[in-house]
């Protein structure tokens, strides 16, 4: 793919400082940048790497203040990340060309349906009276069980699994190997000490402009819906169990378990490794720093919150620094206590 500058500036509505006439053919990270590239700037601590990139173009801020001249075409926009995301779906088909055609190896039973313009890869499986919508892009060797829902312009990376009934929206992005309606973790204790199973009898409904990264599981409900609603976005390794639902535009990143029949509200950040214990629901804007826990609700919106129990971000600050200093501040106390002590002993 080749675009000329100035056509990027006027996609990202963007001014250009240098040579509008410049050919791009490709991405690049500013400290790897190449001739014909173009690489963006976003974090000030990288902005070093702008006054000696090899890199042709360089999407930076409209307010950002240079320190010296820079060797390269700069494109200034409002909003670099924004900006960045457009100009890589201009260049994504070139890296992921997707395959439109349904392979011979694949095996579509006579009783689905399949829309227009989409594709799917060999060893492929799509069951009974299961649906997929227009210009989907389905992997190799992925199982879409019996009465499953795709909408339009979906794209499954090779080897997911949808078991039985679930429900994938329209716009949605599912990685590889992820798993979507698994049965949720359900067994009742018996007086012999062994568990019995609960069916899970419910499904896992993916509403649209979700993606969901590699290897994720999402458990089917025991009755009714696992959801995850508009928006989302999931990492890779994380596990979301029966009954839970995420609220719309709310993003969780990597080996995150989130268990039964807790709801996660609107718009909410969490960071990796972070545990919710089930049956809790967490407030619209909620902030959860890595590794943290939380097995209680959140009512208030746009807490900040850290730690294992979770704490208020900045009281959590506050304790850990008192914390890595504990050893010193015990000495400190024991030494006040002897000269409280040697005080006390003189006054008698």
């Amino acid at each position: 793919m080749n675009i000329t500058v100035e056509h990027i500036a006027q996609l990202l509505d963007g001014t250009v400082e240098g040579n509008p006439a410049l050919k791009i053919h490709a991405p690049s990270k500013i400290e790897e940048g190449f001739e014909g590239s173009i690489a963006f700037l976003s974090n000030p601590k990288y902005e070093h790497h702008l006054y000696n990139t090899k890199a042709s173009a360089v999407l930076i801020s409209k307010d950002l203040v240079l320190l010296e001249d820079a060797p390269c075409t700069l494109i200034r926009v409002d909003n670099v990340y924004e900006s960045l995301s457009l100009l890589l779906e201009h260049f994504k088909d070139d890296i992921n060309p997707q395959d439109q055609e349904i392979s011979e190896l694949a095996f579509v039973d006579q009783t689905s349906q399949i829309g227009k313009n989409s594709g799917i890869g060999k060893f492929t499986t799509v069951g009974k009276f299961s649906t997929i919508g227009d210009n989907c892009t389905i992997g190799d060797q992925v199982f879409i069980d019996k009465q499953v829902r795709i909408g339009n312009n979906v794209l499954i990376y090779p080897g997911v699994k949808i078991y039985h009934k679930c429900v994938i929206g329209n716009d949605c992005i599912i990685h590889a190997n992820t798993v979507i309606g698994s049965d949720g973790f359900g067994f009742a204790p018996k007086e012999d000490g062994t568990f019995s199973k609960l069916p899970q009898i419910g499904n896992v409904v993916i509403e649209d402009n979700v993606e969901i990264g590699a290897c994720t599981v999402i458990d089917r409900a025991t009755m009714g819906s696992t959801v995850i609603s508009k928006g989302v976005k999931l990492d890779n390794l994380i596990q979301i169990a029966h009954n839970v639902a995420i609220g719309e535009n709310t993003v969780i990143a990597a080996q995150t378990g989130i268990a039964g029949s807790t709801t996660v509200g609107e718009s909410c950040m969490i960071g990796g490794q972070v545990g919710l214990a089930g049956h809790i629901k967490i407030a619209n804007k909620t902030l959860i720093q890595a590794k943290s826990g939380l097995s209680a609700n959140i009512t208030e919106e746009g807490r900040k919150l850290y730690g294992y129990p979770a704490l208020e971000y900045q009281n959590y600050l506050k304790s850990y620094a008192y914390f890595k200093n504990l050893d010193q501040i015990v000495d400190k106390i024991r030494s006040l206590e002897k000269e409280v002590d040697k005080l006390r002993q003189n006054k008698d």
